[in-house]
């Protein structure tokens, strides 16, 4: 290709001829047709022979039809590309949604499995109670004929209004007291002996309800043995699930058949978290330590607000002085015939148990006593009358209520009531006098024991 440069002049004068003599460029000088002076500058292309346009067409057309192709191409694997992503993508969703299915029901089977065999069991043991009280009802027309000689009693079993009662519990009563007239084995509100007295036995743990999910691994539930105004009454549940970082919800159910339903008739939000399980209700209000602190804490139920709080003194908190089972269990709130009670244990006690006695309201500490048995080898401990008693263990089946301890003299004994955790994770144990019956929670279960008093064999009241 040429590059000609075209100067025009009205006048021209000789130039320098040296330009002529260069290899790739030249400047020539002419006169026109009109006489004007003409200047001419060439440079030659180093790489093309001509400037035709007809020369370039091919290699424009060539050049263009690649990058149509290129083009189509490119289309072609960015539509592919999306494709098998939103393939993919469709794909996976499906699979999610299908292990999310099959999740569920899983859960949904092994719930239904865990209801039924708690039905067969309940079912074998109300079956072997059946078949003792047929024994016993087959035998006893015989000892009766044999020990009073008489005709007038053999038919006395089927209108004794003592075995109307079908349970375990008189059958252990009735052994006991074979040699009293029958009219002292009925019971006057789940036992005969109607003031404070000493543990003489537990029944078997009665199922109220189990909790549906993982955070009623344990908990608290309760009734108020003294209820205050005219909200809530003696028949009103309470219930707090204790698993969680943030336990503040404390749920209210009507009656016992709500509760086994599992409609509350109201859920209230606690001022402060809870710890543990060792929260307690009594007249009106409930108490519970404060968490991670040995800060006391009463909230009143009718005004649904904090009434009243205070530090245990020196009482060991979250960690330092739990019952065996763990759980944070440093400070267990209890109510009796007596009063309200903190058991704990402090650096002092060296990891002994402590009782002191708290004024319902300041929730000051009025009287202490320091046991010489330790909090972390038992499993739980209550207050019954007075008297501390601890449980041995929380996972065995068969256990025993194993010590004792008498506020009135300052004396702790041994003992072996017999005592059961049927369902082997027992955290929370505690007695309610109005009911005369022990509230525990056992491994998601709900359940009560009646239990029956004597007076003391040691003198103490």
């Amino acid at each position: 290709m040429w590059l000609q440069v075209s100067l025009l002049c009205l006048c021209c004068l000789p130039l320098p001829s040296q330009s002529q003599t260069q290899d790739r460029a030249s400047l020539r000088r002419s006169n026109d047709h009109a006489g004007r002076c003409h200047y001419t500058f060439t440079v030659a292309s180093p790489e093309e022979s001509s400037c035709s346009r007809s020369s370039m067409k091919p290699e424009m057309d060539g050049v263009s039809s690649r990058l149509t192709m290129l083009e189509a191409l490119v289309s072609r694997l960015i539509a592919g590309v999306d494709g098998d992503s939103r393939t993919r993508t469709n794909g996976e969703e499906g699979l999610q949604e299908a292990y999310s299915q099959v999740t569920r029901e899983r859960t949904q089977l092994q719930q239904d499995k865990e209801r039924l065999n708690g039905q067969v069991q309940e079912l074998q043991r109300r079956l072997a109670e059946l078949s003792q009280e047929a024994e016993s009802l087959r035998q006893r027309p015989c000892q009766q004929i044999h020990t009073s000689g008489g005709t007038q009693r053999e038919n006395k079993p089927a209108s004794d209004p003592a075995h109307d009662l079908g349970n375990g519990a008189y059958q252990e009563m009735k052994a006991e007291v074979t040699e009293v007239p029958a009219s002292h084995l009925i019971p006057e509100g789940n036992h005969n002996f109607t003031g404070c007295g000493e543990l003489q036995s537990v029944g078997d743990p009665v199922l109220h309800r189990k909790a549906a999910s993982i955070t009623g691994k344990y908990g608290v539930w309760l009734q108020d043995p003294e209820p205050q105004g005219p909200d809530y009454t003696n028949k009103t549940v309470w219930r707090i699930d204790t698993v969680g970082k943030d336990v503040r919800q404390l749920f209210a159910y009507e009656d016992m058949d709500q509760l086994s339903q599992g409609f509350p008739m109201k859920i209230m939000v606690l001022p402060e978290p809870m710890e543990s399980t060792g929260a307690t209700m009594y007249r009106g209000s409930l108490y519970y330590q404060r968490k991670r602190s040995r800060t006391l804490i009463r909230y009143n139920l009718t005004s649904e607000s904090l009434a009243s709080r205070r530090e245990l003194p020196q009482a060991g908190f979250h960690g330092q002085h739990p019952y065996s089972w763990g759980g944070y269990t440093d400070i267990d709130l209890a109510a009796d015939e007596q009063g309200l009670w903190a058991i704990y244990s402090t650096s002092k006690a060296k990891g002994a148990i402590v009782i002191s006695q708290l004024d319902p309201k300041s929730l000051e500490a009025k009287r202490s006593w320091e046991t010489n048995i330790r909090k972390n080898t038992v499993a739980n401990a209550f207050m019954v009358c007075g008297r501390l008693y601890t449980v041995a263990s929380y996972t065995a089946p068969n256990t025993t209520i194993n010590y004792v301890f008498d506020t009135a003299t300052s004396v702790g004994q041994a003992v072996a009531v017999p005592f059961k955790n049927k369902y082997r994770y027992n955290s929370m144990v505690d007695y309610n006098h109005a009911q005369r019956k022990l509230y525990a929670w056992d491994n998601f279960h709900m359940v009560t024991y009646d239990i029956r008093l004597g007076r003391a064999s040691h003198g103490s009241s």
